[in-house]
């Protein structure tokens, strides 16, 4: 170590050494004296103690020991002090790539290496890889050309050991070496990063020039140097594994959060105590409470209809039915379930809360919407909405009057008439719906029922017209019975098979389903033919429906202009495999 290779760092190193001159001056300039008295004392056959001169060499030569030694010493303390220096600098940062920097700059610094790499393994392979290096174009660390020790770096990674060798060419350890002969390695110094007895990566050095810039008193400042750097990297690494981990959760929790906040259910979680520790923008909402009012409290101080349910929902899933009263009645669905931890302990309560209340709402109306509807909603499910906006197919249609009414209303009050009309006409729907019809419209007294159309398709569509029909019959003779004579009313019936476009009909704002054409014309024609009880149906029926029901032939007693209309069918009955038929009731 020379003192050259380590420049003064501080004015005091000058100061000693300058000393040291001066003294080394002073002693040279007495034994320079001392010498010229001896010569003009040996002019008159008198000399000088050899004494003298001698103590003034052996002074001389302590001096120059001295000085060296103090140069030494001022060398090596520069180097701890920067050793100390880089300790503080490179443990003030958490950032790997800094870190690293730092370390392989003072390596060179403290070694006086001509260059050097620092290694360090990679966490999920185990493998040591190059993180930075020196006086090296980062272009060639995977060139041929690059110089590698393997067998150093492998020594220093399985032995945890540094290495040292003053002259690599001369150093029996390492002559069959291609990497340390074919490129002509000198000097070389590796020392391990090492962490808790585990070495996390090498830090090598090495120099092509010079042999023995490296010595044992550079080995221990790099080695203890080496130490602190280990843990500065390490520490560094953790860090940034916590700080990837943070941003992970961070990602994660943020996902969860616009999850927890996006769902339409309300979701609460309570502790082992009940307290409210989770409340979403959904149960807030529910409740009509803001979290800030709601965290930390228990939760049966604002729902207190659920304090009975806790200590069954610790143990098992619970799914309950709630009519709370606030400001108005309300429905909720509150689902609970227990929350555990991984050795299946109670942790609190998961609630899932729904407020069906606009639902029930919902309900109720479309409840008392369907008694105005023609239509039946379940009719709806599997059809092609398309084929609402307009469609021609045949159809059997069932047209029925109760005869008598007008002159009977004339006579009773409004409330009194509409409740015996209402009566006949219930009697009407319940036997279309009976046989799977639809509810066309109601008229005053009258009803039509539609069978086939798109909504409710039949191959027999005829034959269940017909048997609605009859079973009106019977319905009004079983009404007959609880009724007094003056309420006794009849239907006059009429049923035709033929050609109809159906569809939805009506003006933006309301709209009806409904069928057009000829064949509602008919089978209102043959509803007028019907005397009190009758049955008619048109030849167009009878053609489809003979083999099951027993007709009469007649011919019409009004045709209302129109010429074709020459033969009507009236209902006898249905007839039995036995022969026999059974009469429509009269």
């Amino acid at each position: 170590m020379t003192e050259e290779q380590f420049p003064p760092v501080d004015a005091g190193d000058d100061d000693v050494r300058a000393q040291l001159r001066d003294i080394n001056e002073r002693v040279n300039e007495l034994v320079s004296l001392l010498r010229s008295q001896q010569e003009a004392l040996r002019r008159y056959g008198m000399n000088l103690p050899s004494s003298t001169l001698d103590a003034l060499r052996r002074l001389r030569s302590h001096n120059d020991m001295l000085s060296s030694r103090v140069i030494g010493l001022q060398a090596e303390l520069r180097q701890l002090r920067g050793l100390a220096e880089s300790t503080a600098l490179i443990t003030s940062s958490l950032d790997t790539s800094d870190v690293l920097n730092q370390v392989i700059d003072k390596v060179i610094q403290l070694t006086g290496a001509e260059r050097g790499y620092i290694l360090l393994r990679n966490e999920q392979t185990g493998e040591m890889e190059f993180r930075v290096a020196r006086s090296i174009d980062p272009e060639q660390l995977g060139a041929d050309e690059f110089i590698i020790s393997d067998t150093i770096i492998d020594r220093v990674v399985t032995t945890g050991e540094p290495v040292l060798t003053h002259n690599a060419l001369s150093d029996p350890r390492y002559q069959s070496q291609e990497s340390i002969v074919g490129f002509a390695l000198r000097s070389i110094l590796a020392v391990p990063l090492t962490v808790s007895d585990e070495v996390i990566g090498v830090v090598y050095c090495d120099n092509r020039v010079r042999a023995g810039i490296f010595d044992e008193y550079a080995l221990n400042l790099l080695k203890a140097f080496a130490n602190q750097a280990a843990v500065a990297i390490q520490n560094a690494r953790l860090f940034e594994a916590a700080r990837a981990r943070l941003v992970e959760m961070t990602e994660v929790r943020d996902l969860m959060d616009n999850v927890f906040t996006s769902i339409a259910s309300g979701l609460i979680t309570l502790n082992r105590n009940n307290v409210i520790t989770a409340y979403n923008r959904a149960a807030e909402q529910i409740l009509e409470l803001p979290a800030a009012s709601a965290l930390g409290k228990p939760l049966a101080e604002f729902v207190p209809e659920l304090a009975g349910a806790f200590e069954r929902a610790r143990r098992e899933p619970l799914e309950l039915d709630l009519v709370v009263e606030r400001q108005s009645r309300r429905y909720w669905k509150v689902k609970l379930n227990p929350l555990r931890n991984a050795a299946g302990e109670s942790e609190g309560i998961a609630l899932v809360l729904d407020d069906l209340t606009d639902e029930k709402r919902h309900e109720a109306q479309l409840d008392a919407a369907m008694r105005y509807m023609p239509v039946p909603l379940e009719n709806l499910r599997g059809t092609d909405i398309t084929a609402l906006s307009g469609q021609e197919r045949e159809i059997s249609v069932v047209c029925a009057d109760v005869r008598g009414f007008t002159s009977f209303s004339e006579g009773v009050e409004p409330e009194a008439c509409m409740t015996v009309i209402n009566q006949y006409l219930s009697r009407a729907s319940d036997s279309i719906e009976l046989f799977e019809g639809i509810i066309d419209k109601y008229m005053g007294d009258a009803v039509t029922g539609l069978f086939n159309t798109q909504l409710n398709p039949q191959v027999d569509h005829a034959v269940r017209a017909v048997r609605a029909a009859m079973s009106m019959a019977y319905d009004v003779a079983e009404l007959h019975r609880g009724l007094p004579e003056e309420q006794r009313l009849y239907y006059g019936i009429g049923v035709h098979t033929g050609r109809a476009v159906i569809g939805s009909v009506g003006s933006p704002d309301r709209r009806e389903f409904s069928a057009i054409g000829d064949a509602l014309e008919l089978s209102k024609l043959l509803q007028e033919n019907a005397l009190y009880g009758e049955i008619m149906v048109s030849p167009a029926t009878y053609a489809l429906v003979k083999d099951v029901f027993e007709f009469e032939p007649l011919p019409p007693r009004h045709t209302k202009g129109r010429p074709e209309f020459t033969l009507m069918y009236r209902l006898v009955g249905l007839k039995r495999k036995t022969g026999e038929t059974v009469r429509v009731a009269s």
